[in-house]
C-alpha cells in the first residue's frame, strides 16, 4: 500500500513539474527511479499517462483523470493519517514556507519560538524574500503573499489585511516641506516599490471605495521591502508601506505620516498553498496559528 501511495506521489510531482528530471531533483532521487515508477504505474493500470518528448512530458486525458484522482487519494489519506496519529495536534517533520522580509521580521520571528514550543518535532524552512515563488516548481508547502495575487493554479486563503500609511522622514519634510494636499505632491519624490525594474506606479489612495494612482516624481526604484523603507529613512522621499513596519520609525519621530486624512488601500494577506481537495491538518494548523498572530499585530484587520 505504502509503495502504491509513493508511486502516486511521484506521478503527481512529474505532472506538476512536467519533467522527470525536475521531479527528481525536487523528491531527491534518482532520474531513472522517477521513470521507473512511472512505468510500473501505467503497466499495472494498462494505461499511458504521460506523453514524453525530449524536452518536456504532459499528461494524457487518462492521465489527467488519474492527476485529480490520486491528488483527492493522496488528500484523503494524509487527512485520515493525521486524524490518528496527530490527535495531541503536535506536528512533526518538516514544513516549508516562504514569505516578505517585512512580515519574518516583524511578527513571524518574534513569536516563532512560542509556536516552536508547542510543536518541538516540527522543521521549519523560512524562505524569506520579496520575489515571487513558484510553490510547486520549488518545493514550498505554503506561501504568505502580502497584495495583488498573480500565481494561478494554487489555492488563496484570505487571512486578513494589512494597514497602509504614507510616511516620509523628518528630515525629508525639513528641506522639502510636508504636503498639504495631493495637488502638492507633484513638488515631492515617491519611493517606488516594484516587483520587476521598469514597472511604474504611483501614489495610491482611494476615492471612496475608488482606487486611484497619481503620478509623482520618482528617482529611486526598490524592489526589496527592507530597502524600501530604508531609502525612506535615508530622506529619498515619501512611501507608502503597512504600519506594522513603520511603527518604531513613526514612535521615535524619525519617520511622519503625511496626508493622514487621505486613505490608503490596506493591503490582503493571503496564505497559498498547492491545489489539493482538502486543507491538510497541518497547514490548518499552520494556518491558524498565523491569523492569531495577525491578531497581535497594530494595524492588521483580520479576515471575516
Amino acid at each position: 500500500m505504502q509503495d502504491r501511495l509513493e508511486a502516486m506521489r511521484i506521478f503527481l510531482r512529474v505532472a506538476e513539474l512536467g519533467s522527470f528530471t525536475g521531479a527528481s531533483d525536487s523528491l531527491g532521487i534518482s532520474r531513472t527511479q522517477v521513470s521507473k515508477t512511472v512505468q510500473q504505474l501505467e503497466q499495472q493500470w494498462q494505461v499511458r499517462l504521460l506523453q514524453r518528448t525530449t524536452r518536456k512530458v504532459r499528461l494524457t486525458l487518462d492521465g489527467e483523470q488519474c492527476l485529480q484522482r490520486c491528488q483527492a487519494l493522496l488528500s484523503d489519506y494524509s487527512e485520515l493519517e493525521e486524524l490518528f496519529l496527530r490527535r495531541e495536534r503536535s506536528l512533526s517533520g518538516r514544513i516549508r514556507i516562504d514569505m516578505s522580509q517585512g512580515f519574518a521580521r516583524h511578527l513571524l520571528f518574534p513569536a516563532l519560538q512560542v509556536f516552536m514550543a508547542q510543536h518541538p518535532q516540527l522543521i521549519l524552512e523560512i524562505s524569506s524574500t520579496d520575489r515571487k515563488v513558484d510553490i510547486v516548481a520549488e518545493g514550498f508547502d505554503a506561501v504568505l503573499r502580502i497584495g495583488k495575487l498573480e500565481q494561478e493554479g494554487v489555492v488563496a486563503k484570505k487571512l486578513g489585511y494589512l494597514q497602509q500609511v504614507s510616511v516620509a522622514s523628518a528630515t525629508y519634510i525639513q528641506r522639502c516641506g510636508i504636503p498639504q494636499t495631493l495637488g502638492d505632491l507633484v513638488q515631492h519624490q515617491l519611493v517606488q516599490y516594484v516587483t520587476t525594474f521598469g514597472d511604474t506606479g504611483g501614489f495610491e489612495y482611494l476615492d471612496g471605495q475608488t482606487l486611484q494612482m497619481l503620478p509623482m516624481p520618482t528617482s529611486v526604484f526598490v524592489n526589496n521591502s527592507d530597502a524600501y523603507v530604508a531609502a525612506c529613512r535615508g530622506h529619498l522621499g515619501i512611501i507608502q508601506s503597512p504600519l506594522l513596519g513603520l511603527n518604531q520609525y513613526l514612535k521615535t519621530g524619525e519617520l511622519q505620516q503625511i496626508l493622514p486624512d487621505i486613505m490608503v488601500p490596506s493591503m490582503p494577506v493571503y496564505l497559498l498553498y498547492p491545489h489539493r481537495r482538502h486543507l491538510s491538518q497541518r497547514l490548518r494548523l499552520l494556518s491558524d496559528w498565523l491569523t492569531q498572530l495577525l491578531a497581535t499585530g497594530e494595524g492588521i484587520v483580520l479576515s471575516r
